[in-house]
């Protein structure tokens, strides 16, 4: 599926220069064409070229195509480019957390978030992961009907509740998931509509909303770290560490810096890779060929056991379909910067202030760097016999000083959950094309409905 509407994929790169994009209209600008649909705004600037001018409002943009130039955006953030002052849907659900920080308070808690999600943590973390997925396939029945993302959701949320706040009860799930749920949508209305021009003061029917969903998650998370902090025992879990970690100076986070980093991960740990096991499911539905590929990488690894991280470097299939599904569905869809004073893109000036933009979307489908991007191919994954895929080609995950430190996490999350389920069950989704809805990560438009099918 594309939704490509520029000129042909393939051609040969045009060499660094700036290009005119899409004509605007007055005072908004390009806003009405990248309202409508982001993600074939995005593709349509790519058949512009590698680095094309547009207009948001009346904001000064460039959006960059190439993979060199998405690395330099992403590796002088923090140097010569700011992190955006993002809308205030978004700032009322995040705060001031890692994700928005900038300079050195963003350096700062990078720095005692960090050693919470480090390899030695993603292990012991590991087996939440798969026991919480053991727990939904041995509930799962051959011909049940689902709704995959009801499913996949209640799932990682369970994973996020027991490693991030250490809680197991259903009230601890459903409360944050349906504020989220109200916070995903608000945040995608606001950032592709007119909201995203209005001063933050001005009321609207969406700000109420995600206030109000804001109130649902600062009363959960202050209600859990109460319990944290009432009680005697040490607990393994991602919030506790957060209590304890102290800076260089031995100072410690702040509750609003502790609501707003657990909320960070919460999302990190939950909604993009409850998104990315949604498109995964649907894919695999829909190419056999993977589906019965994967199933005897499974079968050959794991036999009739379940998976446990030291299974995780085996399982190169299954990791495989996790990256392909995150480069034709990426949940983080894309990547914007402010330049400073003296910022350079490809060796050419650009002007301070202008808002510099990237989008896996649209990197990631790129034939020049993906052969038939259209296609869903695990095996251009391949170590020995894949694609020679340039670096930044796929960064689903970022890159550069600020890569998001869950991606191990993340894709270790992806793959056990992946394959526990999947090796019990297919699951044929229903037919129809599902199209891709941009907020805060890239939701599919309608309900995910599907049969189990016992192996």
């Amino acid at each position: 599926m594309s939704t490509q509407t520029g000129p042909a994929l393939g051609t040969p790169p045009r060499g660094h220069a700036f290009v005119p994009g899409p004509r605007g209209l007055p005072l908004v600008g390009n806003l009405p064409q990248f309202g409508k649909n982001p993600l074939a705004f995005f593709e349509l600037l790519r058949g512009h070229g590698d680095m094309v001018r547009w207009r948001f409002g009346r904001k000064r943009c460039v959006f960059l195509a190439d993979p060199d130039l998405v690395g330099e955006l992403l590796t002088e953030t923090e140097r010569t480019f700011d992190q955006p002052r993002l809308g205030i849907a978004f700032r009322t659900v995040l705060g001031n957390g890692m994700l928005v920080a900038r300079g050195r308070d963003w350096r700062r808690k990078r720095s005692l978030v960090q050693p919470s999600v480090r390899p030695k943590q993603v292990t012991s973390y590991a087996t939440t992961m798969a026991g919480c997925a053991v727990e939904l396939a041995d509930r799962l029945a051959d011909g049940q009907r689902i709704d995959v993302k009801r499913e996949m959701s209640a799932l990682t949320q369970k994973i996020a509740v027991r490693t991030i706040f250490g809680v197991d009860t259903p009230a601890d799930s459903e409360a944050m998931g349906r504020a989220m749920d109200v916070a995903q949508m608000e945040i995608g209305k606001e950032f592709a509509g007119l909201g995203a021009l209005l001063p933050d003061w001005v009321p609207t029917p969406g700000r109420t909303r995600i206030r109000k969903a804001a109130g649902v998650i600062d009363a959960e998370v202050r209600r859990v770290v109460a319990r944290h902090r009432d009680g005697d025992e040490e607990r393994p879990d991602l919030l506790s560490r957060l209590l304890t970690a102290v800076d260089e100076s031995g100072t410690r986070l702040s509750d609003e810096e502790i609501r707003d980093e657990a909320v960070t991960l919460y999302i990190g740990g939950h909604e993009t890779t409850s998104t990315t096991l949604v498109w995964a499911w649907y894919l695999l539905a829909r190419n056999p060929r993977v589906r019965e590929a994967l199933a005897e990488e499974l079968d050959r690894v794991l036999g009739d056991r379940d998976p446990g991280f030291g299974d995780y470097a085996q399982l190169t299939y299954a990791q495989a379909v996790v990256k392909e599904t995150l480069r034709l569905f990426p949940a983080v869809w894309l990547i914007t910067g402010i330049a400073k004073e003296g910022a350079t893109i490809g060796g050419l000036p650009v002007a301070e202030g202008t808002r510099v933009w990237s989008s896996q979307w649209a990197t990631h489908r790129d034939a020049r760097w993906f052969p038939e991007p259209e296609e869903f191919r695990p095996e251009r994954w391949d170590a020995e016999s894949g694609d020679a895929i340039p670096e930044y080609a796929w960064f689903p995950f970022g890159g550069g000083p600020r890569v998001c430190i869950g991606t191990r996490f993340a894709m270790v999350e992806s793959v056990l959950l992946l394959a526990v389920l999947a090796r019990r069950f297919t699951l044929d989704v229903d037919p129809g094309e599902i199209t891709p809805l941009t907020g805060l990560t890239l939701q599919p438009d309608r309900d995910v409905l599907a049969t189990v099918r016992a192996r």
